[in-house]
Order: C-alpha cells, then structure tokens, then sequence
C-alpha cells in the first residue's frame, strides 16, 4: 500500500477500514480456535488496532521494509497481506507464503512484499531489521526498515543493541513499540527501571524517539510522518513508543483476571481504540454513522468470505516436512589436492586474506564486519588485514563487541540482494552469546520460510587450542554446530582447502559456519601448501582422501588431519 499520512476523508476511511478488519480478523480467528479448524492458538490484537494499521499504511510493500512481531496483526492488515492468506496461515494451510503452515500464527512471511520470516523469539527481529536497513544503505536504495516490538521486547539485549548499531551507523529505521504495559503478566513497574520506555530509548544519542497515545489518529500520523521522513532523509533512526490498551489476554493460553484487577480492565476498555477514532470521524464531518456501519458490516463480511476460502486450502503435506532444510546449491568442479609444502607454500592465514581478496574482487556484494577485521589490524589473526584499504570502508567494517550483533546483522543484510556477508566472530568461544541468532533465527530461516527466503552467510571463526589460550581461547565448538539442521560447518586442515573451500563456502545459498584452527594459521610442516589459483574452489560436503591404504582407516578434520598424518607415517614405517 501507497504511504497514507493525513487527516483528509479517504485517509481517514482507509484508516478504519484497517481497523475494521484486523477487529473482525480477531473474532473470526477466535471462533476459529474454539471449532478446531486447524488453529489452535491466538494472540489477540484487540486494543493495537490502530497504531500497527496506521504503520502498515504508512509504508510502501516491494519498497519498503517490515518486521512485525507477533502482535502486529493489524500491521499486516494495514501493509497489504492477503486477508485468506492470513486466515489460511493461521489454519496452518499449505500456502505460498507465511511460512506454508510450518509456524504458529502471526509469522508473516512474503518476499515480494519485503516482508522477512518472522520467529517467535521475543526481540529477535531487531537487529535483522538493523541489518536490512544497513544493507539499504550500502547498496543506495530507497525506502525505510520498520520493526515493531511490544513493551516486554525492550529488555532483551537484542534491543539495546540495535539501538547502538543503528544510531553509529545512521539507518533508516523506524522502531515502533506497543506499549500496553503488560508483558504477558509482567507490569511495566517490574519490567522497566524508571517505568519509562521513552527515557529509556532517549538515552541514545543519535535516536529520535515519539511518546504517542497509539489510539490517536493524529498524534500517531504525526509522529510516523516525521520518522519516516526522517529515515529517507539520512538522518537515522526514530523510536515510537505507542501507549495502546490490551483489551483481550495475551493469548488463547491465557486469563488476564488472574493478574489484572477489574478496575485496570475497565480502564483498558475505555481506550479502545475503535469507538474513539470513530467519533472523531463524525465530529470531524468526515462521515456519518450509516457510513460507519456499512463500512464496518462489509469489512466483517469480507473476513468471513475470506475464511470459508481459506478452509478449502489443503494441509501441508506430512512427506513435505523435511523439506528446504536447506537450499540447493550449484556445485563446481572439485579441484586437485595439492601438495604438501614446497619452497614457495602460503600458510594458511595468508592463503585466507587471499581468498578473500579474490573473491571479493571478483563479487562486489560481499561485505566483510566483525570485531577488529577493519583497517589497519584486519583481525587478531590478521585474515582481513588490508581489506579496507583495498575496498573500503563500506565492504569490511568494524562492529560492536557483541555477537548477537554481527549474526543478526548478517541475517539482515543477507536478506538484501546482492550482498553476501563474510562475518567474524573473533573466537568460537564468544559465539555463545550470538548463539540465538544463530541456532534459532539463521538456521531456521530457509524452512521455516518455506523455501522463500535464504541466507547466504559465511559466518568465520577461529577455534581450538594448541595456544596456551585456557579454556576460553581453546574451545572446539564443531560438534554443537553440526548438529544444528539448517548449517553448514567447514574445517580446513591446509591452507589449499582453506583458500578453496571459503569460495566455496561464499558460493553456497546456505549459512556456512567457517571454523579455522588456530593452531593451523601459521603452521608450515603439514599445513602449509603451494598458492591456489583464483579460480579454484572446493564444493562443501565432500570427503579428501589424504593418504591410501588397505589397513587403517582415519577419519578426521582440521588439526586432526595433521595428526592423523603423522600417526599413518609411523604405522606406514612399520608395514601397516
């Protein structure tokens, strides 16, 4: 939908024809629950009408960008998502797009719409949303990134770290968060110092932030009208904290007279969005209130023809459920395995630094980030050094020392064609704190989307000990990763295959976790090997016979490659 943004008589109308519809969507969906057609979970929206529908409107689908968290129903409404579609979703039906029946209610999914998999994980989508925004930057497109977030959302560190990145980095992104006060059962007064979101978001320098009545139609397209042009215009990002009722529970799971006093709910209820925007339609001349309920009447009726197509939408077949666990990928020729050192053999750091010189050269969209891979260290290992003096500031860039956001971030700037982040995490054993992002949110993405959206990410690490490193400089996190559907893991045991198969890596549509030994990086009597050339890659997936033999058999990976080599030499020396 085109931007909407006024108080003239077709705005206003379209404005409550959203709300209409995302009130009528919520009572369908309710009675819906209650017949065991499929759903059997709501989250209720009743009360955010008109702050998620007013932002949906605001923005332009195929331009600009959205993240929705799970209550924003009504943004999808106002954004222009399909109104069986989003009945057949929460049917769980085998549709095209929000995830295909794979994901519980309100994941909106659709890529022609710029409208990336949604997850469950509270606060999880703010720094993918940082992350696409980065990406509209650095590719100089138009448009703006909105992410929404209820009150509860704002205490995950995700939060506050999109928040740093964001304002560093001037992007144009609009953070909206409903504030109804509660978090599930959790009162403001137990959730946020102060009791102040907006003092909160303020503290940070370089963020526009908007205290707004989100039942105030004026107030609301005021405060959005100046973010958004505030995001187009380079100036960075704006936080509106949109006080709303939650006039029904938190979900279908839950009973708010458990936790809210009669008092507080007959409060809630004289806020309700709908009655007040209505009336200051009719004060306002725009409309009469036989205009209103024939208004309201056929957005009802839409909503119920909209659900009897629905229900004629088949389930997801049960021998599909293992599908786009991860996305094909084109496989190169497998190139030859080289020797082992000569005189003139590259260690296995400066066979990476080339690699990524190459391919680089080769592929403008890849981007290089991390902690200390830019400018003049290039990395604690020195893999990225020069990469910023030879490409820029805008292709290899330092982050934040945090690693929830150098994953989060590649996920959002993957979603941007045509980059490819090639990302660092300075040592596995401080993935951990990204690890959400990363096992939750990346892995997950191709499926849950069901094969919509992918991400082509290199995410680099340098791992293991052999370094005096202790245990938080040493740690082999290789298992735990390969057991993660969705990832890929690569350990190189020479610089040869380390050069070729980060091309490799690089090509592949899937997110690779890249492990290098550090031990490995500089070591010349087994790991060091002849220069490859530019063109020569490696497919991920396939096995390298290192030696032959009819006795024993090895198998191994990395640094154990070496030591396996050495043991096979001593078992060779004694006929075996």
């Amino acid at each position: 939908m085109t931007a909407m943004l006024g108080s003239g008589r077709s705005q206003c109308l379209k404005a409550l024809e959203g709300i209409y519809l995302t009130r009528a969507l919520d009572e369908k969906m309710s009675k819906l629950v209650r017949q065991n057609k499929g759903g059997t979970f709501h989250l209720s929206s009743l009360g955010h009408e008109m702050i998620g529908v007013l932002c949906g409107q605001a923005l332009e689908a195929g331009k600009d960008w959205a993240f929705p968290y799970y209550r924003d129903r009504a943004f999808a409404v106002g954004f222009g998502v399909d109104l069986k579609e989003m009945i057949a979703a929460f049917l769980t039906r085998d549709i095209p797009h929000h995830s295909g029946g794979r994901m519980m209610p309100e994941h909106f999914s659709h890529k022609g719409m710029n409208l990336p998999c949604q997850s469950s994980v509270v606060g999880s989508q703010f720094l993918q949303a940082a992350g696409v925004a980065k990406g509209l930057q650095l590719t100089q497109r138009e448009g703006v990134v909105y992410v929404s977030g209820g009150d509860g959302s704002t205490s995950q560190g995700d939060f506050h770290e999109m928040l740093n990145f964001a304002a560093l980095h001037k992007l144009p992104l609009i953070v909206v968060i409903q504030d109804n006060g509660w978090a599930i059962s959790v009162p403001v007064k137990d959730q946020t110092a102060g009791g102040s979101i907006t003092n909160m978001a303020s503290s940070y320098e370089g963020v526009e932030v908007f205290d707004v009545d989100g039942c105030d139609y004026e107030k609301v397209t005021t405060a959005l009208g100046s973010a958004k042009a505030r995001g187009e215009g380079g100036k960075g990002p704006s936080v509106i904290v949109a006080k709303v009722p939650r006039l029904g529970p938190h979900s279908s799971s839950d009973d708010p007279k458990r936790y809210k006093e009669g008092a507080i709910q007959s409060e809630e209820e004289a806020r309700d969005p709908i009655p007040r925007f209505e009336n200051w339609i009719q004060e306002m001349g725009l409309a009469s209130e036989n205009d209103l309920e024939a208004l309201r009447r056929d957005c009802f009726e839409r909503v119920e023809a909209a659900s009897l197509e629905a229900e004629e939408i088949p389930f997801p077949k049960a021998e599909d459920c293992a599908t786009h666990v991860f996305k094909p990928s084109v496989e190169k020729a497998v190139a030859e395995s080289e020797s082992i050192s000569t005189e003139d053999a590259v260690v296995m750091v400066d066979a990476l630094n080339r690699s990524l010189i190459e391919e680089m050269e080769r592929d403008s969209g890849i981007v290089v980030f991390g902690q200390d891979v830019a400018r003049g260290k290039g990395g604690v290992f020195g893999v990225t050094r020069e990469l910023t003096a030879q490409f820029g500031e805008d292709r290899c860039f330092n982050t934040p020392l945090a690693e929830s956001t150098i994953v989060g971030l590649a996920i959002g700037l993957s979603l941007v064609e045509p980059i490819k982040p090639v990302a660092e995490v300075q040592f596995a054993d401080y993935v951990w704190t990204g690890i959400n992002q990363l096992f939750n949110e990346l892995s997950s993405f191709h499926y849950r989307s069901n094969g919509e959206w992918n991400c082509p990410i290199v995410l680099r690490m340098p791992y293991g000990g052999y370094i005096q490193g202790g245990p938080y400089h040493s740690q082999s996190i290789e298992a735990f990763l390969a057991h993660c559907p969705g990832l890929k893991v690569v350990i190189p045991s020479n610089s040869a295959d380390a050069a070729r198969l980060l091309k490799g890596a690089i090509a592949d549509p899937n997110p690779v976790v890249f492990l290098e030994h550090k031990a490995l990086y500089r070591q010349r009597v087994f790991s060091a090997r002849t220069p490859t050339g530019p063109e020569e890659s490696l497919p991920l997936g396939k096995a390298n016979i290192v030696r032959s033999g009819a006795d024993v058999t090895f198998v191994g990976y990395g640094m154990m490659i070496f030591m396996a080599s050495e043991v096979a030499a001593r078992l060779a020396g004694e006929g075996i």
